[in-house]
């Protein structure tokens, strides 16, 4: 036994006598460079095909464990060709962060290193809660038509660039003049992440599945982000003035201002949790992406 210890520390020291700086400078370069890719993908749907891959990778190791020849030989059919595989899964995101470093995104990405982001603070979620259904109710009353999506789990990095940047307060009057009728932003979506403002006048993928020949544009539009991904949108018929709710591809339509209210607390603020748990939870989430 004392044996066998002695061997493991003789290994361990005989690897930290050939580690030399060189060795820690390339570690730190790849290091960077995972961060960088991370950071610039994280915002689109890439993140969430990485992560299914992983859970891929997860599945063929406990295949291989228990010596499951059938799907062994499925599993290595497929990591045979996974450099092809994964450059037609992630081409748009491979042009993107070319684009990106070649624009000084590598800059900014070591900048948010030491500067990651912080956690949204409860009570200001809850505010901004509140000032969008106030704005939505007053929007309704008047028939102004309007589109809000509350980003959740999935980050929407790859519509905000279609819209004009904000990254503001959230406040009933703001929400209100971007979508007055005579505003340039008012025919897009408004994006808001952890309580703020980020984006509006965006661009939304419009539902592909045969829906009613009632609905316009905002609720097709609302459909189809809800369908591909897991943000609460809001919507405000220019038409009735009726407050409709898309998520996971379903809509709720003419809800009232308590009902939007219960909604986006229930999806946002948890019943019974505490202010310290949530901006954990939103920690641990900005980290996991």
């Amino acid at each position: 036994m004392l044996e066998q210890i002695r061997d493991t520390f003789n290994r361990i020291l005989s690897v930290f006598s050939t580690f030399g700086f060189t060795d820690f400078l390339d570690i730190v370069v790849v290091a960077v460079i995972i961060y960088i890719c991370v950071r610039i993908i994280r915002e689109t749907r890439a993140m969430q095909l990485a992560k299914g891959i992983i859970a891929i990778l997860v599945v063929y190791g406990i295949v291989n464990i228990l010596g499951m020849e059938a799907s062994g030989y499925i599993f290595k059919a497929l990591f045979s060709n996974i450099l092809i595989v994964l450059v037609v899964i992630f081409a748009p995101e491979l042009r993107s962060i070319l684009e990106q470093v070649g624009h000084g995104a590598t800059s900014k990405s070591l900048k948010s290193i030491i500067h990651p982001g912080v956690a949204v603070d409860i009570a200001e979620l809850t505010e901004g809660i509140e000032a969008v259904c106030k704005a939505c109710a007053n929007m309704s009353d008047n028939k102004v038509g309007a589109l809000i999506c509350f980003e959740n789990n999935t980050l929407l990095g790859n519509i905000t660039p279609s819209g004009t940047e904000i990254n503001a307060k959230i406040s009933s009057p703001l929400v209100e003049n971007i979508f007055y009728p005579k505003s340039p932003l008012h025919d897009g979506a408004m994006v808001i992440r952890d309580g703020k403002i980020l984006a509006a006048g965006c661009i939304l993928p419009l539902t592909k599945k045969t829906v009613s020949s009632s609905l316009g544009t905002r609720h097709r539009a609302a459909i189809g982000l809800s369908e591909e991904s897991d943000a609460v949108v809001v919507i405000v018929s220019e038409e009735t003035g009726g407050i409709s709710v898309a998520k996971g591809g379903v809509l709720q339509r003419n809800i009232s201002y308590g009902d939007l209210r219960d909604i986006l607390t229930t999806e946002f603020l948890p019943t019974g949790t505490s202010a310290d748990d949530k901006i954990i939870t939103k920690l641990v989430r900005r980290i996991k992406k």
